[in-house]
């Protein structure tokens, strides 16, 4: 079977496109022949991805598939994939911010948006979830770029700058920025009693307070590594507390997010910078899906930017910020994040600056069966 697809790069990860309208209609029929396209053309099951178009790592093992929208003020609606590598599996309950920004200068390029001058809006929809988001592409001189010079933490390559914008971000999965209804609480890590906050805002995450359970959130990779256990531990506990996940039922590793917070402190990313103390407000590191995340996925970036505006929660406890924007520390650099339109302590707007590339066009050829 041959299939097209647009590889892009958006922000610190890479996404495959594929447009809805050029699927087969045999392939799209169901979730489970979608999945099965996937996992074929990434080559899922292979550990190393070699036969197939996948990164083998979290970040680079990413699909979306994209179509015009009908619904008002919707230009562009996507269901994005989380192609699992060395399991024949797609985690399909999560968004994927990064995503949505490679998405958003696709759309553009393909014609699904006009160009309207200097910078072009672009809204989407994250079928996934329901969450909609705002994208201004850098449009200068009423053209569409293939280059830019637009950087992010985790890369020194420059791209197309977006302005992404997660409009209404609180509670899209669960119904509530606290799903649990305490801006913290306590789960176990390695038998003992462990403070955490469990939000919902970009996506579902559960945030452990990095003291509490003697680390800094300034780990390298390396010793975040060392982590990844207890961490999964915490977040299939989460997920049962939050809602997401029946008791007994097989554990999702794609939501909640999980990782751990805490107060600024020197460190070096891993691009090799020296970050002061001073250059930022809160230290984070996540997971995902079941390995370090060498930077920070944007939905984790919206949640705990949202979790710095209430009081009592791990973020606010650690952070040295109490404004609208925040410095988050990462693995990779400094990443800002700025809340705006406020309605009581939840923000109507979050909003991280971007970059975007299309690395290439292709027309992938995928096997009809799943080897074993």
């Amino acid at each position: 079977m041959h299939v097209s697809a647009t590889l892009v790069r958006g922000g610190t990860s890479k996404c495959w496109l594929f447009d809805e309208s050029t699927l087969p209609a045999t392939v799209y029929a169901t979730v489970d022949s979608l999945e099965g396209l996937l996992v074929n053309a990434y080559g899922a099951a292979d550990p190393v991805q070699l036969d197939g178009v996948g990164g083998a790592t979290p970040t680079t093992s990413k699909a979306a598939i994209v179509r015009a929208s009908d619904a008002p003020g919707v230009d562009v609606e996507y269901l994005f994939g989380q192609v699992g590598i060395g399991i024949g599996r797609v985690e399909w309950g999560s968004n994927c911010g990064n995503c949505a920004t490679a998405i958003a200068l696709w759309a553009v390029a393909r014609g699904f948006v006009p160009v309207t001058g200097d910078l072009t809006r672009v809204v989407l929809r994250n079928t996934n979830t329901g969450a909609v988001l705002e994208a201004e592409v850098d449009t200068v001189g009423g053209h569409v770029h293939e280059f830019g010079t637009q950087t992010v933490p985790g890369t020194r390559a420059g791209g197309v700058a977006v302005g992404l914008t997660f409009l209404d971000p609180a509670g899209r999965t669960t119904g509530s920025v606290t799903p649990t209804g305490e801006v913290a609480g306590q789960l176990t890590w390695g038998g003992l009693p462990a403070t955490v906050s469990m939000i919902d805002a970009g996506a579902p995450m559960v945030l452990l307070d990095a003291a509490g359970i003697g680390r800094t959130a300034v780990e390298s990779l390396a010793e975040m590594r060392e982590l990844v256990e207890p961490l999964r531990a915490v977040r299939h506990e989460a997920a049962r507390r939050m809602g997401l996940a029946e008791p007994g039922a097989e554990p999702n590793d794609a939501v909640p997010k999980v990782g751990i917070v805490g107060k600024p402190a020197a460190y070096r990313t891993t691009m090799g910078d020296v970050i002061a103390a001073e250059d930022y407000d809160v230290a984070v590191r996540m997971l995902s899906m079941n390995a370090p995340h060498p930077a920070i996925g944007l939905t984790s970036a919206v949640g705990i930017a949202v979790a710095n505006l209430l009081g009592g929660t791990v973020v606010r406890g650690a952070s040295a910020s109490t404004g609208p924007t925040l410095r988050i520390g990462t693995p990779a650099g400094v990443v800002a994040v700025t809340c705006g339109d406020l309605a009581g302590s939840t923000p109507r707007r979050v909003t991280v600056r971007r970059a975007a590339r299309i690395l290439c066009d292709a027309d992938i050829l995928v096997p009809d069966l799943i080897p074993a």
